[in-house]
């Protein structure tokens, strides 16, 4: 079988999985990983292998510029201390956890190989946070923190790991050349990532064409990212900075038509591309298994079950000192920013799924040392890797929603209610100009008209005043049954401009019109 047949065979089989994982609703990246696992050992199939370059240059770049793009740099800034912490700290805590106990309970693990691996595992990754998180009613801020922690936290896993491959292959290590370097690849993959996203809004400036302007948003995160890795700094961070930068600008040098393009087509290659990527990583398992066959069953159960233990214990024990002892130590950040509940902090702590930056890093490492012998423990370094991804994206994933309820964590609604804010302050800055432009001479003197506006305009800002009082009292079910009714009525509209162009009162140009403001108003609904 050709691999374009494989590739398609893999789409189909994603999206039949995604309709199942919708109708369990489960989150898919888990149904995709152990679909990807049954369907590796079925027999006649052919061999899957991931290619880890493969994986770093056309993967990664599309889906950290995606999860930049939906980053809020407000959001990002004012939760710059729990990312920083999660994303620095906890990595590099992690890190040096693992390779405490994997030197201690591993055969043959030396310090510099368990680092390496702590490095491998310590980071959650971006699109598993992504993927699951944004499915989930949850305040808006522990979404901010967990998207923020996994678009950082890959810059620090990976300057570690190219560290820990460089001791294990040379036996060499400085900690103070290694720090000097960490700070360096971080600073300059932020700069050229702020380079490209400046290049790709310029661009959008002097162009005015829809497909050429969507076509170099999405190659520039490839440019920002193979840019940085060649001149020897953190392409991730390239990305990140690239795709925030830019989605910063975008309102303002994006057309109406050319943004919703951009959003339509983004959505269709997230989607395929996390569908491949998870649907891939549960593919592996027979690879990884047949290089480790000197093992038992049993000894290798116990080294992955530690492995996980250690990763998600961390974390737990990482999130609770971490938000208590900053305000211990600072007066004004206990009064500006008190102490989150105790049900916030241990969900924070349960959400670290790991992903394919974990496992394309394992399968890059290098199959010698450079004095051309074995690389130590390549084998089963990637086995553990697999079975950290594995428990903490199919065990943490499939608990979240439990742990959300038994927790009795809702949704604050703080981005519906600043929605509506900012609906209605525009709708009254629109009010306003209408005043200003019915005293001017031309059409919009004309009374009728500017009567029609008005009337327009302030059914609009009593409508959304009225969705605002509704969230402030906590009033959701009212809101909801009103957007329920809007959908009807959108519904009715829909078939009846269906049942004219059917009777031939209406071509299909005016149907598809009629149907683009209709689809574009219930998009704006949401479901």
């Amino acid at each position: 079988m050709h691999e374009i047949e494989v590739i398609l065979g893999l789409l189909l089989v994603v999206a039949a999985l995604a309709v199942v994982a919708q109708r369990l609703a489960v989150p898919y990246p888990i149904l995709l990983v152990i679909g990807g696992l049954v369907l590796s050992f079925v027999p006649g199939l052919p061999k899957v292998e991931l290619n880890p370059e493969f994986v770093f240059v056309l993967f990664l770049p599309p889906l950290l510029t995606s999860a930049a793009w939906y980053t809020s740099w407000r959001d990002f800034r004012a939760n710059l201390r729990p990312i920083l912490l999660l994303a620095i700290g906890l990595v590099l805590v992690t890190t040096t956890a693992v390779a405490v106990v994997a030197h201690i309970a591993i055969d043959g693990f030396t310090w510099a190989v368990g680092f390496l691996l702590g490095a491998i595992v310590s980071p959650p990754d971006a699109v598993a946070a992504t993927a699951i998180t944004q499915r989930l009613s949850v305040p808006r801020r522990i979404i901010t923190i967990l998207e923020g922690e996994s678009l950082v936290n890959d810059a620090t896993g990976l300057v570690a790991y190219r560290f820990a491959v460089a001791a294990v292959a040379t036996s060499m290590f400085s900690l103070g050349d290694a720090s000097l370097r960490f700070f360096i690849m971080g600073i300059g993959g932020v700069l050229i990532g702020l380079a490209t996203g400046w290049l790709i809004v310029w661009i959008h400036k002097v162009m005015d064409d829809s497909l050429v302007e969507i076509t170099s948003t999405i190659l520039m995160g490839f440019v920002a990212y193979l840019l940085a890795e060649h001149l020897g700094v953190s392409g991730v961070l390239a990305v990140v900075a690239n795709g925030i930068y830019h989605r910063w600008h975008s309102s303002e040098v994006l057309s109406p038509t050319t943004r919703i393009q951009t959003i339509a087509v983004w959505d269709i290659i997230v989607f395929l591309l996390n569908g491949l990527i998870f649907i891939l990583i549960g593919l592996q398992l027979p690879s990884v298994l047949k290089e480790i066959s000197e093992y038992s069953t049993a000894t290798l159960i116990w080294y992955a079950v530690l492995v996980s233990a250690v990763v998600i214990g961390v974390r737990l024990l990482w999130i609770f000192p971490s938000a208590h002892i900053p305000r211990m130590l600072n007066r004004k950040l206990r009064e500006t920013d008190p102490t989150p509940p105790w049900q916030t902090l241990l969900l924070l702590g349960w959400t670290g799924m790991r992903g394919v930056v974990s496992l394309a890093a394992a399968l890059a490492l290098p199959l010698t040392t450079s004095n051309g012998t074995p690389f130590p423990g390549r084998d089963l370094i990637i086995f553990l890797t697999f079975c950290v991804i594995l428990v903490t994206l199919v065990l943490q994933g499939l608990t979240l929603p439990i742990l959300i309820r038994w927790l009795k964590i809702v949704d604050d609604a703080g981005s519906e209610r600043e929605e509506m804010e900012a609906r209605r302050t525009a709708a009254q800055a629109a009010m306003a100009r209408i005043e200003e432009l019915s005293a001017q001479d031309g059409v919009l003197a004309q009374a009728q008209m500017v009567a029609w506006l008005q009337t327009q305009y302030k059914d609009r800002i009593q409508r959304l005043s009225a969705c605002c009082e509704a969230l402030d009292e906590g009033s959701y079910e009212q809101l909801a049954a009103f957007r329920r009714l809007q959908h009807e009525v959108l519904a009715t509209e829909r078939r009846t401009t269906i049942k004219l162009r059917n009777q031939g009162i209406i071509n299909d140009e005016v149907l598809h019109r009629i149907e683009r403001e209709l689809d574009l108003e219930e998009a704006r609904l949401g479901s």
